[in-house]
């Protein structure tokens, strides 16, 4: 665009005599441009969109309150029943203008990268695929906000204990942590409030001044205030999970170390073009050491030692050696797990691994004991398949009756495996076919349905018989438009008589 000096120039140089081209050669502007300009005297053209939509603010301001206050659902009545064509940016500019958005969106305000200002936490929920099923597990990520570095940990349920030893296992790696960690209002080192008036849980409070920082929780509605942090799971989600496979949760985490602290450090960060383990170097003299030799976070379970010399602990069972037994302690680690009677510790193991479940654990090198825990489960995998190879019709009913929820699926494949024992395969498998035929899932009904295959010998037992057509019976119909009986008499209001 021409400015307003170059065209008075122009018509300056055309009043004085000199030609179009000589003025077009001399300013470095097109013959036609100069043209123009000095047809217009010089003067600068003032332009008006052809297209430009008025908005009639009755209308909108009926349209925001319909809409509770939702600019986006204003906009789309907008465009879709009243057929004005107007952007949703020009809406929304047009709603403060006149005053009518009460609550305008506002930034957070700008925080310059200062080494060793602060860093950044945050959660994210995803649904991947680990050991071939589909798993649900909890991201955490630490953020320093200067120097870009990460660190990244997954867990299938995440609790203040597991935010602990995130924490711990994440700053002793780095050796520093900044004076400020910035979360947001649903995290759970926040007790109550919001904002800057939220209060942080005590016991946070104190976790965090051993390593020489504190919680702040960003404003309301302003993620923004930790945007380092929330596009670092963007990248997690764009650049760790796509094309890596996992077998178990312990390669997951291994792979999430790796990429976090060893190939995200030497990688350029932001159009800057920041290697995080460059910056770190810079960063480091203005964050907080953290002290060597600080105790890892853990939980106290209060157990008992059963008369085999096992703990029960997280669905499976600790033997510890020797005649110790009576109450016992369980301080539960992010690694392993110590058993404790009385001031002395009894023995420790290392954490199993995700996911596994009724195991008994004795220590390398002993001879395990000869008797199992007193409350051991007893799976039944190897009662079930013995059942489906029987027959087809076994698998079948097995696939129908364990399906609805809440049955003891244990307890019944158990006694279903001992009635297969008690009779021969032929009369079992006949009777269950005839109860999956009726949807029979009661064991004592299935008894009874093999005594009479048994009574009738080898003739076979007819199906019953009863005509599909009942409800078309006058006498049903006229019981179904039957008045209600009066029960009032059996209410426990009414009292006993």
């Amino acid at each position: 665009m021409i400015d307003a000096e170059l065209r008075r120039s122009v018509a300056l140089l055309a009043a004085s005599g000199m030609s179009a081209r000589e003025i077009s050669v001399r300013l470095g502007i097109s013959r036609n441009t100069v043209a123009a300009i000095i047809q217009q005297n010089g003067a600068m053209p003032r332009i008006v969109r052809k297209n430009k939509v008025e908005l009639d603010e009755e209308l909108l301001a009926r349209l925001y309150r319909e809409c509770d206050g939702y600019a986006q659902r204003v906009h789309e009545m907008l465009v879709e029943e009243h057929h004005i064509e107007v952007s949703y940016a020009t809406l929304t500019r047009r709603l403060r203008a006149l005053g009518i958005s009460t609550l305008p969106t506002r930034r957070a305000a700008h925080v310059g990268d200062t080494p060793g200002a602060e860093m950044q936490h945050d959660t994210s929920p995803y649904t991947i695929h680990v050991g071939g099923a589909r798993v649900r597990v909890i991201a955490s990520m630490l953020y320093l906000r200067y120097s870009k570095r990460r660190y990244l940990r997954l867990y299938r349920r995440f609790t203040r204990f597991h935010m602990k030893c995130f924490f711990h296992e994440a700053l002793t790696h780095w050796g520093y942590a900044a004076p400020v960690c910035i979360i947001d209002n649903t995290n759970l080192a926040r007790l109550s409030g919001s904002g800057k008036h939220a209060r942080i849980a005590p016991e946070m409070e104190e976790f965090a001044r051993r390593y020489g920082f504190r919680f702040v929780c960003h404003e309301i509605g302003h993620a923004d205030r930790k945007a380092g942090e929330e596009r670092s799971f963007r990248t997690v989600e764009t650049n760790f999970f796509p094309g890596r496979s996992f077998d178990s949760f312990e390669d997951l985490n291994r792979q999430a170390f790796a990429w976090a602290t060893e190939r995200m450090e030497a990688r350029a960060q932001t159009k800057a073009r920041i290697v995080p383990a460059v910056a770190f170097l810079e960063e480091k003299p203005h964050l907080a050491a953290v002290p060597e030799g600080l105790p890892a976070p853990y939980l106290v379970h209060d157990r008992g030692i059963d008369q085999y010399g096992y703990v029960a602990f997280d669905g499976n069972y600790y033997w510890v050696p020797g005649e110790l037994r009576g109450e016992a302690k369980v301080l539960e680690y992010a690694d392993r797990v110590d058993i404790y009677q009385g001031r002395e510790l009894a023995w420790s193991y290392a954490r199993p691994a995700e996911g596994v479940r009724n195991r008994r654990f004795t220590p390398e090198g002993i001879p395990k004991p000869t008797h199992g825990p007193r409350n051991c489960k007893r799976p039944t995998a190897e009662e079930e398949a013995r059942l489906r190879a029987l027959s087809p019709s076994v698998g079948a009913y097995l696939d129908k009756t364990l399906a609805p929820r809440g049955i003891q699926r244990h307890q019944f494949v158990r006694k279903l495996f001992g009635m297969s024992r008690r009779m021969t395969t032929e009369l079992f498998v006949r009777s269950v076919e005839r109860a999956l035929r009726y949807g029979v899932r009661d064991l004592e009904t299935l008894e009874r349905i093999a005594q009479l295959h048994m009574t009738a010998g080898e003739a076979p037992v007819q199906p019953v018989e009863f005509d599909e057509a009942y409800r078309d019976r006058e006498a049903y119909r006229e019981g179904e438009l039957a008045d209600r009986p009066d029960l009032s008499r059996y209410d426990s209001s009414h009292g006993k008589e």
